[in-house]
């Protein structure tokens, strides 16, 4: 019934632009539509979500959004930078404050003056640089290593973490005061697995960003990996399907990309229920994705999947969704 998923470019609904936060899923609106609240004000932004699942895209959002866009968007992963350089990278020294610094070098916070300043796994940094963190925090003003003299600076700081800071208080690992600070406006970034709706629009969404990867005779999806890609769990989150359907790209040796090619296999359901489960989800993946090639009309979208339009109008009732 399902064929083949042929990948097209999904047509831009009139009046909108362009988004880096893909999606139509009920949780997708809802994170789309808390971006555009914080955006307009220019309290700190606390982003959660688990790793992989969209985290930086969304402070890039807020920030492009937001009254500063035009300025700079300064990401820093706060678990990347080696311990003992932490302070010079984020607060920059003077020449002189230590041997080796040749120079001024100014650091990553003041490099973000007239933008947003994006801390990346903020649970990460080390206790002795969040009390520095917090007192930036409280009066805008930084202090280079070696420096006599407050610098002001003027940034708006979306920090995130894939940790649960307030189990990381109750713990001792992060600073109460610090985390009041930061989470004035809590963002959740929501997993794959609660984006299941969204497994077609995103494969085509990569599949299309990295066609250079692509041989010129792959054309798309074939239902049953179509069918895989609905039975996985996705712990990786939109990292792994990212990776997975690059590596399918390069592997697939035919015209259609294969559950083989997307290192994932087709499960066998213990149970009959499980089974339909599965089907359930693949002819919802199906009818998606004929939808998204035929521009939502319902009719073509019928054609392709060699239905009646009476027939297409009831599997869109059964799955709750809308052409």
């Amino acid at each position: 019934m399902y064929g083949h998923a042929l990948l097209r470019r999904p047509r831009p609904r009139p009046g909108t632009a362009p988004s880096t936060l893909i999606g139509s899923c009920a949780a997708m609106a809802r994170l789309r539509s808390q971006v555009e609240r914080v955006a307009k004000v220019d309290a700190p932004v606390l982003i959660w979500g688990e790793s992989g699942s969209g985290k930086e895209l969304t402070a890039q959002a807020i920030h492009r959004q937001s009254t500063r866009a035009a300025g700079p968007l300064v990401p820093i992963n706060c678990g990347a930078i080696p311990p003992n350089l932490i302070h010079s990278e984020l607060f920059g020294y003077e020449r002189g404050a230590f041997t080796g610094a040749a120079r001024d070098k100014v650091g990553l916070i003041e490099s973000a003056n007239g933008g947003t300043l994006f801390l990346d796994e903020i649970g990460d940094l080390p206790k002795d640089l969040q009390a520095n963190l917090l007192r930036f925090l409280q009066d805008k003003t930084i202090s280079r290593l070696g420096a006599t003299r407050a610098i002001p600076v003027d940034v708006r700081v979306i920090s995130a973490s894939h940790v649960n800071l307030q189990q990381a208080v109750a713990r001792g690992d992060f600073r109460e005061d610090l985390y009041y600070r930061l989470s004035v406006l809590p963002v959740t970034v929501p997993s794959l697995r609660e984006r299941r709706d969204d497994l077609v629009e995103l494969a085509e969404h990569f599949f299309h960003l990295h066609a250079a990867d692509r041989s010129p005779h792959l054309k798309g999806f074939s239902s049953r990996a179509l069918a895989a890609i609905a039975a996985h769990a996705w712990p990786g989150n939109v990292r792994e399907l990212i990776n997975r359907v690059r590596r399918a790209m390069v592997m697939a040796d035919g015209k259609w990309i294969e559950p083989d090619d997307l290192d994932l296999v087709m499960p066998s359901p213990p149970i009959e229920a499980k089974l339909d489960d599965a089907r359930c989800s693949s002819e919802r993946l199906a009818i998606r994705a004929c939808l998204d090639r035929s521009g939502q009309n319902v009719s073509r979208a019928a054609r392709d999947l060699g239905v009646s339009r009476t027939t297409m109008y009831r599997l869109l009732a059964k799955h709750g969704m809308r052409s």
